[in-house]
């Protein structure tokens, strides 16, 4: 425990949603969901405004749209967060080189280690001086706690929200936890809180009350006692600048579930190619092949396979999920499907046995009819496969199958060719509704095109803060401006892509003096 309020805990305040209403004026101060929007999906973020009706992450989006019927329902854009966190990432990153990322919206900084704090006074003046980096940097908002611990300092941002700062003074720890419910403290969930409040104990208070011997005969000797520490405000753990990585894995939640086995296996193959894609993409290589079976009725198994040395092979690693396969009942129907590898190494060791193997065997035939999956928060557009050309005299060649109809998830960025930016606000019956508008712009208007307009685009997302004004050497044949005093243009994201295409842009991006 450190004498000082030097270990900070920030939380970007309702990160997904919050990024959504500043890329979206005319959603700003209005209540906005993001997750999956197909039947089985689930709230990833509700930004405060839909909090307000009992909207909160984890729950089924169904429930959420009952309980919010009038919000602003988007699918995630997980491009625009990463960039985003990684501002944040490189504005803690200043601060102290421990730095220790929870996810995109969250971290632990040791201040004491950087040298950008070491008592109260100037760790309060640190966690200040990054809120305000971030909201100039990002346009968003972030809760900061400052402890002596990292237990503490993550209760202090949960108090600091939104967008606020609490700084716990050490010596105060067991003053402020004890009239707190034991879900406070790390560790503590649904399954334990209860087990405590059937044994009179609802408050950390009450935890450190009973003493370690009783909550070790509760709840085990490790878990019980690291509980009364921190019942007693005692947290030592120190923040670590790299987490190491357990497992990779992938999965997906079906709309409707699979009963056709040939289905099940093209799904499992497909989620192993992804899990291997992202392995080498983290540098690892994986022993033991992890498949997860959720079945029609929630119930859910787990099956797994060690090969004899790690690998990064998506031939080994489809080859064993499909074994793992074979050994579940998927009869009653599936609702998600899963595939994992575990005890990652930095290195390979190739599994000749199973490569070669997998190359006698002929190429099972897929059925060209079976569809991709469909993921419950999927935001990816798909690609229709050319129709084969036909050569007979039939109405078939005269009127050849129509594409099928490109997706605009709702909340995702588009370009128009005459109207420029904006997003879309909803699609159906091969229509798209866009709202035209930019961040830091006015709410803008709203348009309605045919799903297969040429000039309509998805595109990338735009940056959150626009980007500062860069000087342009003044036109000598055309501009009555001095040569000493440059013009200065206001260059956005478009206007850079616009002028790398040939293209003359919307010009929504340019201000002149």
């Amino acid at each position: 425990m450190r004498s000082a309020p030097t270990i900070l805990h920030l939380d970007m305040d309702a990160f997904f949603a919050a990024a959504e209403q500043a890329a979206k004026p005319s959603l700003r101060g209005k209540p906005v969901v993001v997750g999956g929007l197909g039947p089985r999906g689930v709230v990833s973020t509700a930004s405060y405004e839909a909090r307000r009706f009992g909207v909160h992450s984890a729950m089924p989006m169904a429930q959420a749209r009952r309980l919010a019927p009038n919000a602003a329902y988007l699918v995630p854009r997980f491009s625009l967060y990463r960039t985003v966190s990684e501002q944040v990432m490189e504005l803690l990153g200043r601060l102290s080189p421990l730095v220790e990322p929870l996810s995109l919206d969250e971290a632990f900084v040791d201040l004491e280690a950087g040298g950008s704090a070491h008592d109260t006074a100037s760790a309060l003046a640190a966690g200040e001086r990054l809120r305000r980096d971030i909201r100039a940097v990002t346009g968003l908002t972030g809760s900061v706690g400052l402890a002596g611990s990292k237990m503490l300092a993550k209760i202090g941002s949960e108090q600091a929200k939104p967008d606020g700062l609490v700084l716990i003074e050490p010596g105060t720890e067991r003053e402020l936890l004890g009239p707190m419910p034991v879900r406070t403290l790390p560790g503590v969930g649904p399954a334990t809180g209860e087990h405590l409040r059937r044994a009179g104990m609802t408050t950390v208070a009450e935890l450190a009350e009973a003493g370690e011997d009783e909550l070790v005969r509760l709840l085990g000797k490790a878990h019980g006692a690291s509980l009364y520490r921190m019942a007693l405000g005692h947290d030592d753990r120190p923040v670590v600048s790299e987490r190491e990585t357990k497992s990779v894995s992938v999965e997906d939640t079906f709309d409707v579930d699979l009963h056709d086995r040939v289905r099940v296996r093209v799904e499992v193959e497909r989620l192993a190619d992804r899990c291997v894609q992202r392995l080498r993409a983290a540098g690892h290589s994986g022993r033991t092949v992890v498949l997860k079976v959720r079945r029609y009725d929630f119930s859910t198994l787990t099956r797994s396979e060690t090969l004899r040395g790690p690998t990064d092979d998506p031939g080994v690693v489809r080859e064993a999920a499909g074994r793992l396969l074979e050994s579940v009942d998927t009869t009653g129907g599936v609702r998600l499907l899963g595939v994992g590898v575990t005890g990652l190494a930095d290195f390979t060791q190739e599994d000749l046995f199973a490569q070669a193997a997998a190359a006698e065997q002929p190429a099972a035939a897929v059925p060209a009819a079976i569809p991709a999956a469909t993921s419950a928060a999927s935001d990816e557009p798909t690609e229709a496969a050319p129709s084969p050309p036909v050569e007979d005299g039939s109405a078939s060649a005269r009127e050849p199958e129509a594409p099928a109809e490109r997706r605009f998830p709702a909340g995702h960025d588009v370009r128009h060719a005459e109207y420029g930016a904006g997003w879309v606000q909803g699609s159906g019956l091969r229509r798209v509704t866009v709202r035209f508008e930019e961040p830091g712009s006015a709410p803008g208007r709203v348009r309605t095109f045919w799903t297969d307009d040429p000039e309509l685009v998805l595109s990338e997302p735009l940056p959150l803060v626009p980007l500062p004004l860069v000087p342009e050497p003044p036109d000598s044949a055309q501009s009555s401006w001095p040569a000493s005093r440059p013009k200065l243009r206001w260059e956005s994201r478009s206007d850079r892509e616009a002028g790398r295409s040939g293209g003359s842009g919307s010009g929504s991006g340019r201000a002149r003096p």
